[in-house]
């Protein structure tokens, strides 16, 4: 995955944009393409082709106008991918409600499950290097919406921003391996079956002697679950971050 850097832009004007406070343009007639449609238009080409697709003149001919008018409502590509990074930072419209469960794990794994469709509907998103928050409207609602599954648990408010920042960061680990395997079953035209069905047959001419650990696991394993499964390993490591984060609740209640 090729990255691109977000956060490389006017960070003021990109704040004037998210929250509708940038001055209008010229005088006269409403604009029939405004801000939201090249956004949209972005996101969709970015969807369908990567990140890489995404260019200004692109986008501006998904809309039907110039290169030169995109700029009338963006400063260029780098102002562009965090109005694209905000964008997609709310779920769908289709997405299950969240659970009214009081159940702080049942809240936890939900916005777990969240982040994960999130990245899988949008996987150029993991190629967008950025260590900036977007503070745009819909990602300052995505963290009230992270945040407010550990609320009351008796954490600090560093405590609640550290241990959402935990969860986001492992989904974000975990969910690269869904959307790899996806990208690289088009790529190649072969699915992660058909290429381990391909090498078994030289995989067991091998001698496995010096390896007497993997040897042991690797069949078991692919015995229980068949080849790659990130979801499983998605679910397996969520328990335990989860079962972690309940010993360090019920210390703090001590």
């Amino acid at each position: 995955m090729t990255e691109e850097i977000g956060g490389r832009g006017d960070p003021v004007k990109v704040l004037e944009l998210l929250w509708g406070r940038a001055e209008s343009g010229k005088r006269g007639p409403k604009a029939r393409v405004g801000l939201a449609d090249l956004v949209a238009a972005a996101v969709a080409i970015a969807d369908a082709e990567g990140l890489s697709a995404v260019s200004t003149r692109r986008v501006a001919e998904a809309v039907g106008i110039s290169p030169m008018s995109f700029y009338t409502h963006v400063p260029g590509k780098a102002e562009l991918l965090d109005l694209m990074m905000d964008a997609v930072a709310v779920g769908e419209p289709d997405d299950p409600s969240p659970p009214s469960d009081t159940d702080w794990r049942i809240r936890m794994t939900f916005v777990a499950e969240t982040l994960w469709r999130h990245y899988l509907r949008h996987p150029w998103v993991l190629d967008l290097a950025t260590h900036r928050p977007v503070l745009g409207p819909n990602t300052v609602a995505a963290y009230e919406f992270a945040l407010s599954a550990v609320d009351g648990l008796g954490l600090t408010e560093i405590e609640m921003d550290m241990t959402v920042t935990v969860l986001a960061n492992f989904v974000h680990g975990a969910v690269r391996d869904a959307a790899r395997g996806r990208m690289v079953d088009e790529v190649t035209g072969m699915s992660d079956e058909e290429w381990w069905r391909r090498i078994e047959p030289f995989l067991e001419t091998l001698d496995y002697t010096p390896y007497p650990v993997a040897s042991r696991v690797g069949p078991v394993a692919g015995e229980t679950y068949g080849v790659g499964d990130p979801q499983r390993a998605f679910r397996f490591g969520l328990d335990r971050l989860l079962d972690g984060l309940a010993l360090f609740i019920e210390g703090k209640r001590r």
